[in-house]
């Protein structure tokens, strides 16, 4: 009754992929809260300079909060709970087995919850893409937060680099996060893949396991029958 290699590797594989997309979130969330929260040198139209705010006004992160839920609801309960309950399934009773089924159940709706995050990030994303910072209306600020419009951080940011950034620092800062956010967007599309493979696995172990389990139980049943039938 021993676990297929085929789905430990899947869990294995499944972790890391959720650890990657967590801490790319991780560190796009810290980036949001730190430095662009700031303001940015930009360059008019007449050569002057005027810092514009780093976040818009109307900033959409429902679809980075989805996607943390997704990988983090990966790691925890398929990778780390996976982990616990298919060493407790033959060790814990029924209690084991009930925690496997459970845990099974999770499989299923653990891929649901990264299919909706996968495609309401991209439909959200794709929504908004092309929109473009109206440089008149942003020099004319003062320091406010750009009102026009709602842009995904992938989106404003895309925007944010057509623009003449007067620091080439800043510029340099500002675009490798942004592959950091399009890095978390795009890696939900391996994380999915690999949690259905992870989850047929798991499926057809369950069965593999449960006809195990019922075999089991006619042989000790036919064993204690003859054994009585001597006696």
């Amino acid at each position: 009754m021993s676990t297929s290699i085929a789905l430990k590797a899947a869990i294995g594989v499944l972790m890391v992929d959720s650890i990657i997309e967590l801490s790319f979130i991780s560190s796009m969330v810290a980036w949001l809260h730190k430095t662009a929260s700031g303001s940015f040198p930009i360059v008019a139209d007449n050569g002057s300079t005027f810092n514009l705010r780093g976040e818009p006004l109307h900033l959409l992160v429902d679809q980075g909060h989805t996607s943390n839920g997704a990988a983090g609801t990966a790691f925890v309960l398929i990778g780390v709970g996976g982990i616990i309950t298919l060493w407790l399934r033959n060790r814990a009773g029924r209690f084991g087995h009930a925690l496997y089924y459970f845990w099974v159940i999770c499989n299923i709706l653990a891929l649901m919850l990264t299919i909706g995050a996968l495609g309401y990030v991209f439909s959200v994303t794709n929504k908004h893409r092309g929109q473009v910072i109206d440089l008149g209306v942003a020099e004319s600020l003062e320091g406010t937060k750009y009102p026009l419009n709602e842009w995904t951080p992938q989106n404003w940011f895309l925007a944010f680099l057509d623009l003449d950034i007067a620091d080439d620092s800043v510029r340099h800062d500002i675009a490798s996060h942004y592959k950091v956010m399009r890095g978390w967007q795009y890696n939900l599309i391996p994380l999915f893949l690999v949690q259905l493979v992870e989850t047929v696995l798991a499926v057809m172990d369950a069965l593999r396991w449960r006809k195990e389990v019922q075999y089991a139980g006619v042989g000790q049943g036919q064993g204690q029958e003859k054994s009585s039938t001597h006696t």
